[in-house]
């Protein structure tokens, strides 16, 4: 008796090296997008029509409607502003100083930092706001 010949089967299509690959990019943009440190605490800037770009690695001072500061994403308090920027511009005086203010902030405490940075030797001042469209 002859038996009829068994058909060959297509052989299955391999899926874990696509699986890999999916999680290797899901790493990948899990990691790529927390690169950037946040900020310590929430600040809301004003808005502004105009504006321009800063310079790269600029010294950032953050300013709540608490009142609380920080300087390049460490809290101080009011009085240690100036000398720690200072110190900074002891190494570097070409950077860029950049205050980036709640809008809900009295406007005045912002004029007496800005008169304080002045007199710790800050000769460029930007005052980050956020663009109105």
């Amino acid at each position: 008796m002859r038996l009829p010949q068994p058909r060959e089967r297509a052989p299955e299509e391999n899926v874990v090296p696509l699986i890999n690959i999916v999680f290797l990019l899901l790493i990948f943009f899990m990691i790529a997008g927390t690169l950037t440190p946040a900020d310590p605490f929430e600040v809301d800037p004003p808005d502004a029509v105009t504006g321009e770009d800063v310079t790269p690695e600029p010294v950032r001072i953050l300013l709540s409607p608490q009142g609380a500061v920080a300087v390049n994403g460490k809290e101080i308090g009011w009085e240690e502003v100036a000398d720690r920027v200072r110190g900074v511009l002891d190494a570097d005086p070409a950077r860029e100083v950049e205050v980036k203010a709640d809008g809900g902030m009295d406007s005045g405490r912002l004029l007496d930092l800005m008169e304080d940075l002045r007199a710790a030797g800050v000769e460029r001042m930007t005052l980050v706001t956020r663009r109105e469209y």
